[in-house]
């Protein structure tokens, strides 16, 4: 029970005692006079009343009535309730005050109140002063103190009989209860009554209607701002000018922050006298009138609620953390639901029936409803993770804030951080912590509803009604009887403040009120106490925690599986069975990044933990260890995850004997990590284990725990540390494995022993308080040992401690050390010496420690009620206990340096190809980074691989570097790096620093042309000498003074690596002999069998069947008898004659002109005169031109002693010969060296020579002429009798006014007509000019423009267009150098015409390549991030413009192959780029050079045959070191691959063949690419090896012999997008934006090396399931891919692979022969053409070939055809009529895509858009016929059926080629019933098809349908 009202107080206005103008309150009187004990008379009310000061009114103001809030110094609020009237000034008060009337005037007027006027004295200026009714009171009844002081105002005005003394007095005496919901009704003796209802529960607030107020007047996110502003302890101020409105806002707020009670300062309506409180530096809540808004904006920290206008003003210097996601968007929606309830329905059609919104009381409760669930949300789970730290006498608690944040994923949350260290929640902490104690809605509210309200979350309709329930409950706490019985209180009448009252308020009689008071007291004290027992219970905890957002932990996911790894590598460890541990170890270190993991690690470690102890041998010691560090590494300073503290009994657990007596424990390993030196994280630990000890002291003796085991295991109870919040199981914890009985937690307990407290003895009462005491007193001793073995490092000179902040410390050092056996020093020296406290020195290691462990005693003694003394002894003691831990350590550091050195790891041997044999064994190296993503990890993701720790070895034939990384996380990968010797670039000298910070200077960088790189450091083991002699071994390997002496000619012989080359020279006898017999045969011999290798299969040529036209000259003319094409080898010739000879003819060059029908080989008496060209043997002896094979194309009419002159013209004596005809124009290629200076003189005159070809000087000139004269007339359309315009364009004039760009001046081609946009108006030359396609606009430029790179591009970078050329074309074009064809004319016949073009020099693509090389493989990592330095290195080097270049000259001379004039191309000396542009040519347009057969016959015929230098270009030997490597076979490949990337269904070898080539044409490892032409390989004996000598070796010889072995048993050279075309020429696009830098060059595969030596790269990495020597468990068949480290296309083949290996397997598994793989794809892919037959789609030939200009098959556009006067069309075959195969330059190009997409698309698969009956005339002559047609979208089809459920489709048109769909008339034979408006034809490219639909609307619907589908493509 309590009083009502504590003192009734009268105050009046009086003079200011300075005499200044404002007034000041005076308390006339005040009852009881004297102060009750429990409640003293609080100061200050006078400034209260009148909080805008005490000012004198010209008029009757009505009466005010508010309530101030007063709170006292022990926080005890008094409310005081105001109520003012004026009454008129006295005439002595007056007088003092009109002194200092107009001061005041602008003051007051600035108030609410009227202000002063200077009026005359007398009635007119009467004043009126204020006098105020005041009540004080403890308890918060407002409209009871209004109604009360309402009455005695009203007795006072209406003159009512009723003494006021009465009143006042029962006022006083009234007596009601605090709570329980009881209802009391009073009377004041006035003839009034009121009821008065007291709350259910005294906890939760009273808020009326404040809080819906509040909301109306600022809005929900102003309020949500606030309600965060008040929480995180930020200033707040309101403004009104109402101070009831401030009353109430302040009130509302306060209601809203329940359960935390607001503790700060807290002033609802604050008086202008006081204003200076609002500088205070604590947080508030204030209230102020708005007439002091201007000294509320000086303020910058606080935040203003203007309640009047709607607005809260925030600082820009705070920031208020708002609510976390999701919970803020939440509570803001069901705010908005709350009040405006039509906002759901605002957006329906048919709205309900306006719905009756609450009464403001009851959304009042409902807004605080929302809040109450806010608060359940945020802090569910709170009472798991309270310390129960003192049971007895008052309980202790302490929160364990950082678990609580980790449980909830909030740890990053700025809100519920600063909520849970504020002080109000502290408060809430004590007041709500305590375990048994009354409980209210909040209690049940966060133990019971937190599962319903995060089912309802999703659903708004349910959380409202939730919200409604809680508010019922609310409403019903404050109204507990909702039909009260109505107050009956007298009021004065209307207006009763204006009439003159008869006299000012009376003055009380305080004797009688005393009295009345007193009588009261004595009855009270009589009386018996009714106080109602509060009902007290223990606290539900409710469920355990749950993140607020379910957050995915990412990588790191609980999986299963990755705690099973842990499990398995624990148990391993301590099975003894290290080798299986050491493999799951790498695995382990990356699951322990997850929470999961570490946990889980932390529990697997308890069970082998007895006894506290856990002794292990020094390899399970570094493995635990190493784990240990890795769990810890990733813990913050607050451990929110309990990691440490589970790990904290641990380390003091595991440890090894050094030597007897001396052992070493864990935590010397792991003392490396911030949260040791966090006070915050001990504090937590020690309280959670105080909680367990303090509960075992109250559990049964049945159920306690050993008292070791309680000791060791500080993971405690339900509400402990550590892992026992993230297990909230109420007691079985990590380290315990036996099931308890009692399942009681901690809380429990305490509660039950609270409510026994009051009925103990006080013995018993003393003795509990003792025993806890001691408890708490043993474990702050426990805790100063533990604290002090963390703390205390190894080496006694360095402390973590001192450090300025502790940080991690260097990973590397502490990690890399713990895997070692001697821990000692490494550990100690990745400490720093900083000093991170202001007194400590930083020599005073034990000094730091001693501090730092005396002020967390100091601090958690004091908290937890140690006394005294025992705290006094505590400081003795913790000196001395860190003493003794210095001294034991300084016995571990001694014996620790003792143990064994760090096991280097054991090196690795690389595996060898057979004959293979190593030159220098393993020397210790370390690979170092290289700035390649690959071993970096990079953004393709995957561990930093290097720097690597291993050994590189020299063999023969490679450098190999094998180890693996030092960074001990990455776990134990093998990191393989080899390159072959022959490939070697570059080798420089290097200093670098190694990871182990030892400064090696033996470092080396070795740079191969395979794109790979070697960075290395040699060990310090390996001394100089050694290094020394690996560089000089590897130079003799590099550069071998002889070709012999590679690795290819060497392999399998009998002699060793170290011999002179000397010895040597007699390994092959035979190849001597042979080759002499060679040269003395071949005069006599001729005739040959055709026989190719067995290796080879090629295809059926068209001319197999026929003789085969080859055949040899000579001038003495012998074996006539032969018939002259026959090929079979004369039966009389000696067996080796025979060898002899046929070999020569089997050269790849001969069986590709034999496939090409190009000459005949007959004796010169019986020559076949219809053949244009013919097989000379002139060079057979390689008399005339050593680099050119010995069989050659040459005209027919031109004699071979000819040609010995026609060569004299030429570089290098390479004379123009035939290498490629076209099958279908019969243009032919020629290629030839550049023309000698002088030889050219005669045959191409200077222009102002008088008349042309006058005077010879040489004869060779002559005869060059006439050989070219000869070439001409052997082309079938040679002779053009029109007269042409030549390309004269191409003079040195227009050549000259090129300048190219800096950058392009060394490649250009350059620009014949440079500046030639005037070609549009005025063409010139034989170009003319070219039509672009729509797309780019009508562009002009020439040929010479476009092959300089410098005119207007094609659209896209399109090839040039095929009709470019102008009709009158010579029927030869020579292709030279620029500076080499400089002045000359071109030929008077106008038969051929000279293009000049300015190619680059190979010297240019050596300084290319090196970038390039520099680009792709920097060596040292790069300085900014991204591609961006990449590209612009890749851009420097030009390398891709090379390309361009080449394959812009391909092209054109494709072109003009294909328009039937021949080419000759002779650039340089006719062996570099001449051979790039002729095999290119070649390539692109002839499919069988497509093949793998092809390809290599190509490569043999024009690189090998033709006379490439490869050992020259290669620096094969010593006499080559200086050139360098120049790589044009590699610039050639790179060609082809960008080609292949462009067109991928045209080549049948894959991108990966390209890449093979490219590696082992610098590799050595086959014979195929040494020596520069067959002449020195005859020489050599390399060309014709002895059949018999082949059996016994088992290694390939020859690339192509190795590609065809391994073809047949895997496809990975195969293309298995092959589906060429016919007659498809390839005109690839050129430009840069177009080319792709070739992954040849960039990527690399560190698992296994490079993947060309294909025996290496395959080898079974680990000995199967049965050989493993510890018997550990079988390994799943799951792996990890990393793409930076294993090879991807072997760790996840392609679908078709993977499917042709299961074949395989299923074969042999059922015991049948495998059959190969190509069978098997050929069988289904024949199946699959099968199918398409069937399905109507016809032959490939047939339909493959679209005749739309705009389907490449590749990318891209064709450009159209011009106008037949200004551009050639260049069809693929001019002749033939538009049949079934589509003709002209259009259907070059591309089939379509429907036919593309169905060449994937299985029959089953049918698209059918719209479908119905259609009548189609047949082709001509035949009949109308009804069928069912099918209309497909998607591949773009009309097909059609016999009847509607036909499967098989009888043919389709493609809607690609259709270009009209029209009305059509009925023809003979149509169907006569039909409407003729129901006919319409579609008109497609190839004919006019005419249908006819049933009715016309269904006519129109089909061409509709049509017409869509056109228009949709």
């Amino acid at each position: 029970m309590a009083r009502l009202a504590d003192y009734f107080v009268l105050v009046a206005f009086g003079p200011h005692p300075r005499g200044s103008g404002e007034g000041q309150g005076q308390i006339l009187q005040r009852f009881p006079e004297k102060d009750w004990e429990d409640n003293p008379f609080p100061q200050g009310i006078e400034l209260f009343c009148q909080p805008s000061g005490w000012q004198l009114c010209p008029e009757r103001n009505p009466p005010t009535f508010f309530v101030a809030v007063l709170t006292d110094i022990n926080s005890e609020r008094h409310y005081c309730a105001c109520l003012t009237f004026w009454e008129p000034v006295e005439p002595t008060q007056e007088g003092l005050c009109t002194e200092d009337t107009a001061e005041r005037e602008e003051e007051a007027g600035e108030g609410g109140l009227v202000g002063l006027s200077p009026a005359a004295p007398g009635p007119p200026g009467q004043l009126f002063a204020p006098k105020t009714l005041v009540l004080v009171s403890r308890l918060d009844h407002v409209e009871v103190f209004r109604n009360s002081l309402g009455l005695i105002y009203t007795i006072h005005v209406e003159g009512l009989n009723v003494g006021l003394e009465n009143v006042v007095g029962n006022l006083l005496t009234c007596v009601i209860p605090l709570a329980g919901g009881s209802q009391r009704t009073i009377s004041l003796g006035a003839g009034d009554r009121q009821v008065i209802q007291t709350p259910l529960t005294d906890s939760l607030p009273i808020s009326r209607c404040s809080v819906a107020l509040l909301f109306r007047q600022l809005g929900i996110t102003n309020v949500l701002s606030l309600f965060c502003a008040a929480l995180t302890e930020h200033k707040v101020l309101f403004l009104s000018r109402s101070y009831q409105r401030l009353s109430d806002a302040c009130r509302g707020l306060l209601a809203l922050l329940f359960p935390l009670r607001y503790s700060f300062t807290y002033v609802p309506i604050l008086p202008a006298q006081l204003l200076e409180v609002l500088s205070t530096p604590t947080p508030f809540i204030i209230g102020v009138n708005a007439a002091f808004q201007a000294e509320a904006q000086e303020l910058l920290d606080v935040i203003v609620a203007d309640l009047d206008g709607g607005t809260v003003t925030v600082p820009e210097c705070v920031h208020i953390p708002p609510l976390p996601e999701p919970l803020q968007s939440q509570t803001h929606s069901i705010l908005s639901m709350v009040l405006d309830p039509e906002l759901e329905l605002a957006d329906l059609a048919f709205p309900p029936p306006t719905t009756s919104t609450s009464s403001l009381k009851m959304q009042d409760k409902e807004l605080r409803a929302v809040f109450l669930r806010l608060f359940a949300q945020l802090l569910q789970g709170y009472r798991w993770c309270l310390h129960m730290v003192r049971i007895h006498p008052e309980p202790v608690i302490r929160f364990h804030k950082a678990a609580f944040l980790g449980q909830r994923g909030l740890v990053e949350d700025d809100f519920l951080m600063k909520v849970l260290e504020g002080m109000a929640f502290a408060g809430f902490v004590s007041e709500r912590g305590v375990p048994y104690r009354p409980t209210d809605l909040f209690d049940e509210l966060v133990a019971h509803e937190v599962a319903r309200m995060r089912a309802d979350e999703n659903h708004p309709q349910r959380v409202l009604r939730h919200v409604k329930e809680l508010a019922e409950q609310l409403y019903k706490n404050e109204n507990p009887y909702p039909a009260v019985a109505m107050h009956k209180v007298q009021r004065p009448g209307e207006a009763s403040h204006l009439r003159r009252a008869p006299r000012p308020f009376p003055r009380l009689d305080e004797g009688t009120v005393q009295w009345i008071v007193d009588q009261a007291t004595a009855k009270l004290q009589g009386a018996p106490p009714a106080v109602k027992a509060e009902k007290r219970t223990t606290v539900p905890s409710g469920p355990p925690m749950t993140a607020i957002l379910e957050r995915t932990s990412g990588l790191h996911g609980n999986s299963a599986r990755r705690l099973e790894v842990v499990r398995n590598c624990i148990s391993y460890v301590f099975e003894g069975k290290m080798l299986e541990a050491k493999k799951l170890l790498p695995a382990v270190l990356r699951a322990l990044k997850g929470r999961a993991a570490r946990r889980c690690l932390a529990q697997e470690l308890h069970l082998h933990v007895q006894q506290n102890r856990a002794v292990l041998d020094h390899q399970q010691f570094d493995f635990v260890v190493r784990m240990m560090n890795c769990c810890l590494q990733d813990c913050t300073s607050l451990d929110e995850h309990g990691i440490a503290a589970a790990l904290l009994p641990l380390v003091t657990a595991f440890c090894r004997k050094l030597s007897p007596g001396v052992t070493q424990f864990a935590y010397s390993c792991v003392q490396e990590h911030v949260v040791w030196s966090t006070p915050q994280f001990w504090e937590a630990m020690f309280y959670g284990d105080v909680q367990t000890h303090i509960r075992a002291l109250y559990l049964e003796p049945a159920e306690d725990r050993d008292p070791s085991q309680v000791c060791g295991d500080s993971l405690g109870p339900r509400g402990g540390a550590g892992l026992a919040l993230a297990h909230p199981r109420p007691l079985g914890q990590v380290g315990e494995a036996p099931a308890q009985a009692d399942e009681r937690s901690a809380l429990d307990v305490a509660s039950e022993q609270r409510r026994l407290w009051p009925t103990l003895s006080r013995e018993k009462q003393q003795e509990l308080v003792q025993k806890e005491e001691s408890t708490v007193f043993s474990q702050a001793i426990h805790y100063a040992n533990r604290m002090s073995y963390l703390l205390l490092p190894l080496d006694g000179s360095k402390s973590r401690l001192l450090r300025e902040r502790a940080g991690l410390g260097d990973l590397e050092s502490a990690s890399n050390s713990l895997v070692t056996n001697s821990m000692a020093g490494s550990v100690a020296e990745s400490y720093d010496t900083e000093s991170g406290f202001e007194d400590a020195e930083t020599c005073d290691v034990p000094g730091a420690v001693v501090r730092f462990i005396n002020r967390f005693v100091d601090k958690v003694c004091t908290e937890s009620g140690v006394t005294s003394d025992h705290l006094k002894g505590l400081h003795v003691m913790v000196p001395d206990i860190v003493q003794m831990h210095i001294e034991t350590l300084e016995a571990v550091q001694r014996e620790s340096k003792r143990l064994p050195p760090i096991q280097k790891p054991k090196l690795l041997r690389p595996r060898l190809l057979p004959g293979e044999q190593c030159v220098l064994d393993g020397l210790r190296v370390y690979l170092l980074p290289d700035g390649r993503e690959g071993g970096a990890g990079g953004s393709r993701g995957g561990p930093a691989l290097l720097p690597a720790e291993g050994a590189v070895f020299l063999t023969t034939y490679r450098v190999i570097f094998t180890g693996m990384p030092t960074d001990p996380l990455v776990g134990e990968q093998v990191v393989v790096r080899s390159f072959p010797v022959a490939a070697l670039t570059k080798e420089e000298r290097i200093n670098i620093q190694t990871p182990s910070d030892q400064y090696l200077p033996d470092g080396l960088q070795l740079r191969s042309c395979t794109f790979q790189l070697l960075k290395m450091v040699f060990d310090e083991e390996v001394g100089s000498d050694s290094a020394e002699l690996f560089r000089k071994q590897l130079h003799k390997l590099r550069y071998p003074p002889d070709i012999r002496g590679t690795f290819a000619l060497t392999l399998g012989s009998a002699h060793t690596p170290g011999r002179p080359p000397r010895a040597t020279k007699d390994k092959g006898p035979s190849f001597r002999t042979l080759s002499r017999n060679f040269m003395k045969n071949a005069k006599r011999t001729i005739g040959r069998q055709y026989v190719t290798r067995k290796k080879y299969n090629p295809p059926s040529w068209e001319h197999r069947g026929q003789p085969s036209p080859e055949d040899q000259e000579d001038e003495i003319s012998v074996s006539e008898e032969l018939e002259p094409s026959t090929l079979t080898p004369s039966l009389a010739l000696k067996p080796s004659d025979r060898m002899t000879m046929s070999s020569l003819v089997e050269r790849a060059c001969c069986r590709d002109y034999q496939r090409l029908g190009l000459g005949t080989l007959s004796s010169s008496l019986s020559r076949a005169k219809s053949e244009p060209f013919r097989i000379s043997p002139v060079n057979r002896m390689y008399a005339i031109c050593r680099s050119y094979p010995g069989l050659l194309i040459v005209p027919q009419s031109v004699q071979d002693n000819a040609l010995q002159r026609v060569s004299r013209c030429y570089r290098q004596n390479r004379f123009p010969v035939v290498c490629w005809r076209s099958g279908r124009s019969k243009a032919v290629l020629l290629r030839s060296g550049g023309l000698h200076g002088k030889g050219v003189v005669g045959l191409f005159k200077a222009q102002n020579a008088p008349s042309p070809g006058q005077s010879q000087a040489d004869s060779s000139s002559l005869e060059q002429e006439k050989y070219l004269q000869a070439v001409v007339s052997s082309m079938p359309r040679y002779a053009d009798a029109s007269g042409r315009n030549t390309l004269s364009g191409f003079s040195s004039a227009h050549m000259g006014s090129h300048v190219p760009s800096p950058r392009a001046r060394v490649t250009t081609l350059s620009n014949p007509m440079a500046a030639s946009a005037s070609r549009r108006t005025a063409p010139r030359g034989k170009w003319g000019s070219v039509r672009a396609s729509g797309r780019s606009g009508g562009l002009s430029t020439d040929v010479g423009t476009r092959l300089a790179g410098m005119g207007p591009p094609q659209a896209n970078g399109a090839p040039p267009d095929p009709g470019f050329l102008r009709p009158q074309r010579a029927a030869l074009y020579i292709i030279g150098d620029k500076a080499q064809l400089k002045g000359v004319r071109p030929d008077p016949l106008q038969q051929w015409e000279l293009v000049p073009i300015e190619v680059f020099e190979t010297r240019q693509v050596k300084g290319s390549f090196k970038k390039l090389l520099k680009a792709c493989v920097p060596g040292y990592p790069a300085t900014e991030p991204g591609s961006a330095s990449f590209l612009c290195s890749l851009e420097d080097s030009e390398w891709l413009i090379q390309i361009h270049k080449l394959l812009q000259v391909s092209v054109l001379v494709v072109e003009l192959l294909d328009s039937g004039s021949s080419v000759l191309v002779s650039l340089e000396d006719g062996w570099d780029i001449t051979t790039q542009v002729v095999s290119l040519v070649q390539l692109l347009s002839d499919p069988f050079y497509r093949t793998l057969e092809g390809f290599r016959l190509l490569v043999e015929k024009e690189w090998l045959s033709f006379g490439h230098r490869f050992s020259h270009r290669g620096a094969h030997t010593l006499a080559g070191q200086s050139s360098g490597f120049t790589p044009v076979f590699l610039q050639f490949l790179d060609c082809v691959h960008q080609v292949h990337l462009q067109f991928p269904m045209e080549f049948e070898f894959s991108p990966f063949y390209l890449k093979f080539l490219g590696y082992h044409h610098a590799s050595h490892r086959f014979r195929t690419f040494l020596l520069d032409s067959d002449y020195e390989r005859i020489e050599l004996g390399l060309l014709y090896e002895e059949k018999g000598e082949r059996r016994g070796q088992p290694a390939c010889r020859s690339v192509w012999e190795y590609v065809e072995r391994l073809s047949k048993r895997t496809p990975v050279f195969y293309n298995y997008l092959y589906a060429p075309e016919d007659t498809e020429v390839l005109r690839p696009y050129s430009n840069v934006s177009n080319l792709k830098v070739w992954d040849f060059y960039t990527e690399e595969t560190l698992a296994e090396g490079p993947p060309y030596d294909w025996e290496l790269a395959q080898g079974p990495p680990e000995p199967p399931e049965e050989e493993r020597p510890d018997g550990g468990a079988p390994q799943s068949r799951r792996r990890v891919v990393w793409p930076c480290y294993d090879s991807c296309p072997r760790a996840q083949p392609d679908a078709i692979s993977q499917l042709l290996e299961e074949l395989q397997r299923l074969e042999t598994e059922l015991g049948r022969p495998p059959e190969r793989w190509k069978d098997a794809w050929d069988r289904v892919k024949a199946a699959q053409r099968l199918e398409g037959r069937q399905d109507g789609r016809g032959t490939p030939s047939s339909l493959l070939v679209s005749s739309v200009p705009h389907h490449r098959r590749s990318l891209g556009v064709y450009l159209q055809e011009g106008p037949v006067g200004s551009t050639l069309s260049l069809s693929l075959d001019s002749d033939q009529s538009s049949g079934s195969t589509a003709s002209g330059s259009r259907q070059a190009a591309r089939r379509s895509t429907s036919t593309l997409y169905s060449q994937f698309q299985t029959a089953e698969s049918e698209n059918r858009s719209y479908e119905g009956t259609l009548y189609k005339k047949g082709a001509f002559m035949k009949p109308w016929k009804a069928r069912w047609f099918v209309l497909d979208k998607t591949k773009h089809q009309l097909r059609y059926y016999d009847h509607r459920v036909d499967t098989e489709c009888k043919g389709f048109i493609d809607l690609a080629e259709v270009e009209a769909v029209a009305p059509g008339t009925p023809t003979l034979g149509a169907p006569k019933t039909v409407d003729e408006k129901a006919f319409f034809d579609v008109k497609t490219t190839r004919r006019v098809y005419n249908f006819c639909a049933q009715d016309v609307p269904s006519a129109q619907q089909w061409v509709d349908q049509i017409q869509s589908c056109l228009s949709d493509a």
